[in-house]
């Protein structure tokens, strides 16, 4: 975004949300500098985003504590994000202190205003029991709603409770069908438990591409220990994967 477009912003009070974030565009730094202009004129959309720019490094030197203030500003609107961010930010002790327990309260909140983020990370803490009673029965309720707008990392664990038989019968079919949905939704977890299911099928070429577009998205950690078990399957297409993954050929 221009210099010239940035004073608009600063100089404008009539200017919708949508309006200015369609403004933002340029370099990272000149998006960066329009979204805090918009953040500060208080337009919680811009105040989330700012948030993310500053907890991702984007634009700005990585700032947890500038984070989780933007977040916390737009969460005073009631916008969903912001107030589930503003518990990742708790849970994970960013630019804040660790409060699994507080977080908690944070994730429910965004749940109830029907984020499907919110659902998916307070109904992680209700399945493990951290800080908080376990209560794996309304975890899946809430993994189930989140799933329902088409979130991809609890279409995954729903596969995985309906794999061990966890809140509903047991149906390894089902539970297939889960991990085709997520991964299809773009989860990575999901795309390896798909093409694990494809293997056992005898499907290693579709299972293949479907780990090549796992690894693309994985998170290191993850991508470690996939490797690991695809070399213990002994097959070349699935070794190979792995030699490219322990080599840090797969980006």
């Amino acid at each position: 975004m221009s210099t010239e477009n940035i004073s608009i912003l600063q100089n404008s009070s009539q200017l919708t949300e949508q309006q200015i974030i369609d403004q933002l565009m340029g370099s990272p730094e000149q998006t960066a500098e329009g979204l805090r202009v918009a953040a500060e004129q208080g337009y919680s959309e811009a105040q989330v985003m700012l948030g993310q720019l500053f907890l991702d490094g984007q634009g700005f030197e990585v700032d947890q504590v500038q984070a989780v203030h933007w977040f916390k500003i737009a969460s005073q609107s009631d916008h969903p994000m912001a107030i589930n961010m503003v518990g990742r930010c708790i849970e994970n002790g960013w630019g804040i202190a660790a409060n699994p327990t507080e977080s908690a309260n944070w994730y429910k909140r965004a749940a109830e205003l029907g984020l499907d983020w919110g659902m998916y990370n307070y109904a992680n803490l209700l399945a493990r029991g951290v800080a908080i009673l376990q209560n794996r029965t309304e975890a899946f309720l809430l993994y189930q709603a989140a799933a329902a707008q088409g979130h991809a990392k609890s279409m995954n664990v729903i596969g995985r409770f309906v794999e061990e038989g966890w809140e509903t019968p047991q149906d390894s079919e089902l539970a297939a069908d889960w991990y085709r949905r997520s991964a299809e939704a773009g989860d990575f977890r999901g795309q390896f438990n798909h093409a694990t299911k494809l293997a056992e099928q005898g499907h290693d070429s579709e299972a293949a591409a479907w780990l090549r577009q796992c690894v693309s998205t994985a998170t290191i950690g993850f991508k470690q220990t996939m490797a690991q078990s695809l070399l213990q399957t002994g097959k070349p297409v699935f070794v190979k994967i792995a030699a490219e993954i322990l080599s840090g050929r797969d980006d």
